[in-house]
C-alpha cells in the first residue's frame, strides 16, 4: 500500500440519478437501494485508489447500508466515504449519502487490498472450470 492511505480520509462521488439508478414506486421512479450501493462502493474506490501501490486494485467485501428516505429522478446525490480504519489489507469506510435535500443513506463498507496480477490469474483459472 502506498503512503497516504489514512484514517479519516474523505472522497466524494455525485451523480445524477437517471433511469438507469432508479426502481419505481407508484408514479413515481426512485433511486434504487443497488444503485446506492454502488454509489457508495464507487466512492470509497475512488478514495482509496491514488494510494494503492503499482500493481493493487481494491474489491468491495462487505456492506451494511441503510436506505433512509427516497429520491425522484433527476435529483443529484453525493455518496462521501470516510476511512475508519485501516487493518493490514482491509480498509472499512463509514459512508453518507446525500440529495439535494437531505440524507438518504449511511453505510459501512469494507474493501480488500487485493494483488491484481493474482486475482486475474484465479479468474482465469475458475472461469476454464465452466
Amino acid at each position: 500500500m502506498a503512503d497516504g492511505l489514512t484514517v479519516g480520509l474523505t472522497g466524494t462521488l455525485e451523480r445524477v440519478v437517471a433511469d438507469e439508478h432508479c426502481t419505481v414506486r407508484g408514479d413515481y421512479a426512485v433511486f434504487s437501494t443497488p444503485a446506492m450501493v454502488s454509489l457508495l462502493e464507487e466512492a470509497a474506490d475512488d478514495t482509496m485508489r491514488p494510494y494503492l501501490a503499482q500493481g493493487q486494485d481494491s474489491v468491495g467485501v462487505r456492506v451494511d447500508v441503510r436506505h433512509l428516505a427516497a429520491t425522484p429522478k433527476g435529483m443529484r446525490v453525493k455518496a462521501t466515504a470516510t476511512v475508519r480504519e485501516i487493518d493490514r489489507r482491509r480498509v472499512t469506510f463509514d459512508v453518507v449519502i446525500e440529495d439535494e435535500v437531505e440524507k438518504v443513506g449511511e453505510a459501512t463498507h469494507d474493501r480488500f487490498i487485493i494483488d491484481g496480477e493474482r486475482y486475474t490469474e484465479r479468474l482465469k483459472q475458475k472461469a476454464a472450470k465452466v
